[in-house]
Order: structure tokens, then C-alpha cells, then sequence
């Protein structure tokens, strides 16, 4: 249904549409157009210093990390359960098994200290992890200080999922940056877009290079046909990095406006009691794609489905935080380090409305539905 206030909307008020004229006019729409490069340059100078190769999804591009990293049959990959399934499933894809990893109360995302007991359990079963999935979830930054550590101590590589993070830094570096491959997504909910579409980063060209030999089916240089192995239709089309490239120009207001957003939501929630929000540490700055909050129910009087439906009611979209993958029907039975940080996450949280367009009062409406029914409770 359409929402008075969605959670998070694209907008296209730059260059897009010029963008896709011209791509039009050129002819070129698929895998081979100048927008493609165009994009990727761009990009890469935003992450700094890496190298990126324009995809089709996310999903295509955490997919095809784990394929240069070696992931295949019998393997098992460590991933953080607080995420979506999709930084999951190509592990599966390939015939490797997943290791879920429970998260720390700070970011919400994986933590160190049950990474390393992850390590040290499967390397004491003979089962040393082949690469570590991390996620920036909701934009925040995980903490990789500690993460690249226990990676080099152990020598097991890093996929860094950063789909929901573009624009987030850690320690002054672009999220994705750290690890030995780094993943995102522009889908049309993220905080920018291309309709579609990913992309993958490294700073080793031999990597830069397989991905994009791989993307586009494994094809030899040869004025026929050829392929010497299997590869995949993954490379983003024209169009899309047209979009992409205009959504990137604006990058960096976007990010700023969503800051802003999540700012005011915590002035007005202040004197909420039994609300409270997602850290972000002095290290970090996240790009806040969604704003999102816990309730305490005992404090407030309802729960977090409570209130999605009652702002459904009201015309605003909210969603739930990730439901821990160790916890999806797909995934029982799959090895889990941890307790119950992530479950309890996911049961008490809920994602506000985001969009870079949301007014201040757009916010005061959608915390006053929340006041009324506190007032009610009370």
C-alpha cells in the first residue's frame, strides 16, 4: 500500500534524468556503456584508494567475493546472524556452510569476542573458516579495529558487507575499506540508488580483475566465445550506473541529511521513557540509512509490533530489525556462538521512517502518534 510516510524513499532530483537521455541516446543500455566506468571511478575515489567493480546487486557481489575467495563445497564461512538473509545465502550458493556469530550490545553487529570463540571452537573441530562475513548494519560501523585483528591473527580473510553503509565511516576510513573485499548495495530503498544494483571493492588489482573477468561470464578476449570456466551475468548495465553515478554525486548531502534525521528523532524522543537508539561511537559515523529504536515495553506499556501496527494505522511505514538468521526456519541447525543479544534485538526493535525528504514535521507527527499512546497507557 502507499504510504503517507514511507520508510525509505528514493529521490531523483539531480542528474538522473539527464544521465539516462544520454545513455539512451548512445545506444548503449547493457554491460558495455561509458556510465559504467564513469561510475566505478567515482566510486572508487569516494571509498579512497580501492578499486570497485559495478554489479547487479548485492547479492551478486557478496557472491562472487566468496567465489574469489576460495569458498566452495565442505567450507564453512563465519557470519554475523543480526542480517538480512541475503549475507547468508550465497554461502550456501556455493555449497559452503554458514557459522553464525551472536552481536554485541553497542552496534549491534558482530561481535569480537564470540568471532574469536567461533575460530577457536570449528579450528578445534578441524574445521578452520575459510572468510569472515561482517555487516555494517543499518549503516553503523562494526568494530573493525578488533575484527582485522583476530582476521590476521588467524589469517582468515574478510568479506565486509557494507550494503547498508555507504557513506559510513570508521576511523575516518569508508566502511567496506578494511577488509580484504568490501560489498554494497543500491538498491532502491538505500541511501543511494541505481535502481538496482552493487558493487565490489578492493585495493588488490589481481581481485579487481578476477571480478570483473567472472562478472561477465568468464569471457575469454578472443573475437568468439570462449570460456576457460564458469562465470556469471553479474556486471551492471548502463542504465543503472547512469543512475548510480547521479545518486553518487549527491552522496555525501544524503548522508548528512540522514544524520539529521536520526538527530532529531532522539531530541524529540528524549523524554520518551523506554525508547532508546543504536550507538554510534566516537570513532564511527554512520551514514543513519535508517533511524532505528529499542522499546522497553515494561516502560512504555506496548511492544514493538504494538506500534508498528499503530502507526501503520496512521499511514507510516516502520519495519522490523532483522530477524537473527540462526533463528530462520531455512537456517536450523546451523552452529551459533553467542546468546541472546540478537533475538532480543529483534524483538524489541522497530525502523522509523528515514527518507532523505522527511520534514521536522513529519518526525513530530510520527513521535506525536507515539506520545498519545503512551499518554493512553499512562
Amino acid at each position: 500500500m502507499p504510504y503517507l510516510i514511507p520508510l525509505s524513499a528514493p529521490v531523483f532530483d539531480g542528474n538522473e534524468r539527464v544521465y539516462i537521455e544520454e545513455a539512451m541516446s548512445s545506444g548503449q543500455l547493457a554491460t558495455n556503456g561509458s556510465f559504467i566506468n564513469k561510475f566505478e571511478n567515482k566510486f572508487s575515489k569516494k571509498i579512497r584508494t580501492h578499486q570497485a567493480v559495478a554489479l547487479n546487486s548485492g547479492t551478486s557481489a557478496l557472491h562472487l567475493g566468496l567465489v574469489i575467495l576460495g569458498v566452495g563445497p565442505g567450507d564453512e564461512v563465519i557470519c554475523q546472524s543480526f542480517t538480512f538473509c541475503a549475507s547468508a545465502n550465497p554461502i550456501v550458493y556455493l555449497g559452503a556452510s554458514p557459522i553464525f556469530v551472536d552481536s554485541e550490545e553497542d552496534t549491534w553487529n558482530m561481535s569480537p569476542e564470540l568471532l574469536e570463540d567461533a575460530i577457536l571452537s570449528r579450528i578445534s573441530l578441524g574445521r578452520k573458516p575459510k572468510a569472515i562475513i561482517v555487516v555494517h548494519l543499518f549503516g553503523m560501523p562494526a568494530k573493525m579495529k578488533e575484527i582485522m585483528e583476530i582476521s590476521e591473527k588467524y589469517k582468515i580473510p574478510v568479506l565486509e558487507d557494507a550494503a547498508e553503509a555507504v557513506g559510513s565511516t570508521y576511523k575516518e576510513l569508508s566502511c567496506g575499506s578494511f577488509g580484504k573485499i568490501g560489498v554494497f548495495s543500491f538498491n532502491g530503498n538505500k541511501i543511494i540508488t541505481s535502481g538496482g544494483g552493487g558493487a565490489l571493492i578492493s585495493d588488490e588489482v589481481t581481485i579487481i580483475e578476477r571480478a570483473k573477468y567472472l562478472s561477465t561470464q568468464a569471457r575469454e578476449d578472443l573475437p568468439y566465445y570462449q570460456h576457460l570456466e564458469i562465470g556469471y551475468n553479474y556486471r551492471m548495465n548502463n542504465m543503472a550506473a547512469a543512475v548510480g553515478l547521479a545518486q553518487l554525486e549527491k552522496l555525501d548531502a544524503c548522508v548528512e541529511k540522514r544524520r539529521l534525521i536520526n538527530e532529531r528523532y532522539r531530541i524529540l524522543f528524549e523524554d520518551l521513557p523506554g525508547i532508546s537508539f543504536q550507538s554510534e561511537s566516537e570513532e564511527s559515523k554512520s551514514n543513519f540509512w535508517l533511524t532505528t529504536i529499542l522499546i522497553d515495553d515494561k516502560q512504555t506499556g506496548f511492544s514493538n509490533d504494538r506500534l508498528r501496527i499503530l502507526l501503520f494505522k496512521n499511514g507510516i511505514e516502520t519495519r522490523f530489525l532483522w530477524k537473527p538468521l540462526h533463528l530462520q526456519p531455512a537456517y536450523r541447525g546451523v552452529p551459533f556462538y553467542g546468546g541472546h543479544v540478537a533475538e532480543k534485538l529483534f524483538l524489541r526493535g522497530l525502523c522509523l521512517p528515514s527518507s532523505i525528504t522527511l520534514t521536522y514535521e513529519d518526525q513530530k507527527k510520527i513521535v506525536g502518534v507515539i506520545e498519545n499512546e503512551l499518554t493512553k497507557i499512562s
